[in-house]
This record gives C-alpha cells, sequence and structure tokens, in this order.
C-alpha cells in the first residue's frame, strides 16, 4: 500500500480553513442573521446609545466677516443657521423697518444692520438674542434676512 505524505497537510489546511471560517463568521458586523445571547441582560452602556454632546462653534475664519466703514458687518461667510420660522421673522421685521424709511431698501440693509448691531437690541429681527450673543452661523442668518428683505424675497 502506498503511503500518501501530503494527507497530514491537507488535514491541517482543511482545519485551518474551517477554523477560519468559523471565527470569520462570528466576528461578522453584519446584523442581518445574527441571533440574540439570551445568557446575560446586556449591560445599559452596550445597548442604548446617546447622542454625543454638540462640537463647540467652530470660530469664524478670518477674512470670513464683513465690516463696511460705519463698523457695520455686512456678510459672515460661514453657512447660515435659523430655521425657517426664525429666518421668516426677521426677514418681515427688516421689510417692516425698511418699508417706514425713505430711500432705497439695499441702501437700508446697512442701517438696520447696524441697529440690531446695537448693545443690548433683542427682537425678531435676532431671533430675540442680543447680537453679540449670536454665533457666527446666527450672524450670517441675520444678515441673509435683511438682505432677504431689501431685495423684497421674504416670504
Amino acid at each position: 500500500m502506498r503511503r500518501h505524505l501530503n494527507r497530514p497537510v491537507r488535514r491541517s489546511a482543511v482545519a485551518a480553513a474551517t477554523i477560519l471560517v468559523a471565527v470569520t463568521g462570528c466576528s461578522s458586523t453584519d446584523s442581518g442573521d445574527q441571533a440574540a445571547d439570551t445568557s446575560a441582560p446586556a449591560s445599559p452602556s452596550s445597548t442604548a446609545f446617546s447622542e454625543p454632546p454638540p462640537l463647540p462653534e467652530e470660530p469664524t475664519p478670518p477674512g470670513s466677516v464683513g465690516v463696511s466703514p460705519g463698523g457695520v458687518t455686512t456678510k459672515v461667510d460661514v453657512p447660515a443657521d435659523a430655521t425657517e420660522s426664525q429666518y421668516g421673522q426677521a426677514c418681515r421685521a427688516a421689510k417692516l423697518w425698511m418699508t417706514d424709511k425713505p430711500g432705497d431698501p439695499p441702501a437700508l440693509a446697512e442701517a438696520y444692520l447696524k441697529e440690531l448691531q446695537a448693545p443690548g437690541v433683542v427682537g425678531p429681527g435676532t431671533f430675540d438674542t442680543p447680537w453679540a450673543q449670536l454665533t457666527p452661523a446666527q450672524q450670517a442668518a441675520v444678515v441673509l434676512a435683511v438682505n432677504g428683505a431689501a431685495n423684497d424675497e421674504c416670504g
């Protein structure tokens, strides 16, 4: 009878492949066919995920704030952050202010922004928050709303 020297090698290869398949199958992240482990109750930290706290507001990049010669912030070049309601109220407040003033509405936008940026001013034009307490993204939304009012784009 002829002896096969490669038979132990084949058996080792088959055993290694079987182990590899078993280990890979156990560590799969596919949640489709995994059975739940009912041997011990899950701890709250392993089953409940909470939202991470919000990241701090990014500092406004240099050069992204436009200030007029009169010292009024007329541009904040960051993505605007306001709800639709806040934007609508700010735009309507600016439009109402502009209709009571003589002159071209686009020219009045800076004058209105100057009033909004004065210390202690609070109202719908600044989301009921003083200008200095608004984030750069909220300031961008206020400027956007004022320019929208000046261009007769309020809804």
